[in-house]
């Protein structure tokens, strides 16, 4: 059965060391221990992978989203703010109270409007105004700051870049007082699942916007701070992943028989110019 070794022993007698040799294998040594380390780095830390697909990812929802808004009207009175949800399954909500509140700012001159509610997954809009209130102030002054628009679950993650709360710190005190305000709100769902397998479902939003003087029939003007949503077809997916295991042993079992292969080479080719070198010296001196 000895034949059957692949490995066949040279005589250590035939072989000899060198310089050379000690040196190369030293380096080869530094460079493994590098790409070891390297890999193993690359293995413990997670990856998040994204992708893109058609579909409603978030099929327990019953065909809603949760919102939540935080805006501040530093120069409208708290009894005159409210919040109207509309969309295009019919729903036509004025002064949407609950899980919300108000809370007096500027000596009770301003307010600002804390808000969680749910929208259909249908385009429609909700907005900030004076409908709601039993009388109609003269000059309502909608200038005000966003300190958060955000829908769906919230996402704590690291490694993702998103517009979650493309809205958070909008600030819009500079702007004509009887100017109404339009937020156009594309909304991409979005689904992130860890390494256990479990899934969140958020929402993500691009946003643009425009100012605008509107005038009621009677010639007044009744300014608003209105969000128009839509909604994005394409959700975007996010994976954590890990190597697995087989591939980094694999990987580092390249590593070790690649980086000896190459270094024997180099040794060989040295040694034998070496040799060469030595007899073309012999042979000048005779």
């Amino acid at each position: 059965g000895a034949w059957f070794d692949i490995y066949r022993k040279v005589p250590k007698d035939l072989t000899q060391p060198t310089y050379t040799g000690a040196f190369i294998s030293i380096c080869c040594c530094v460079f493994m221990l590098f790409l070891f380390l390297s890999e193993l780095t690359g293995f413990i830390a997670t990856e998040i992978v994204n992708e893109l697909y058609v579909d409603d990812p978030d099929k327990d929802s019953g065909g809603k989203i949760e919102v939540s808004l935080n805006i501040s009207l530093p120069n409208l009175h708290c009894d005159l703010v409210g919040l109207d949800i509309q969309d295009e399954m019919g729903r036509h909500e004025v002064g949407h109270i609950d899980n919300s509140m108000k809370v007096p700012l500027n000596n009770g001159y301003g307010c600002r409007f804390e808000g969680e509610f749910t929208i259909n997954k249908v385009p429609g809009n909700f907005h900030v105004s004076t409908h709601s209130a039993t009388a109609q102030p003269q000059n309502p002054d909608m200038t005000h700051i966003i300190h958060k628009l955000a829908f769906g679950e919230k996402l704590q993650v690291k490694h993702v870049q998103g517009a979650f709360n493309a809205l958070g710190g909008a600030n819009r005190l500079q702007s004509n007082a009887l100017a109404s305000h339009d937020y156009i709100l594309k909304i991409v769902p979005t689904v992130y699942e860890d390494l256990s397998g479990k899934q969140r479902f958020s929402y993500q939003y691009t946003v643009a916007n425009k100012e605008y003087v509107a005038y009621s029939h009677t010639g007044r003007i009744i300014p608003a701070i209105w969000f128009r949503y839509d909604l994005s077809p394409i959700t975007v997916k996010y994976t954590e992943r890990r190597q697995p295991i087989y591939r980094f042993i694999t990987t580092i079992c390249a590593i070790i028989g690649g980086t000896f292969t190459v270094a024997g080479i180099i040794d060989s080719c040295i040694f034998t110019a070496s040799e060469a070198w030595k007899k073309i010296q012999i042979g000048k001196m005779s």
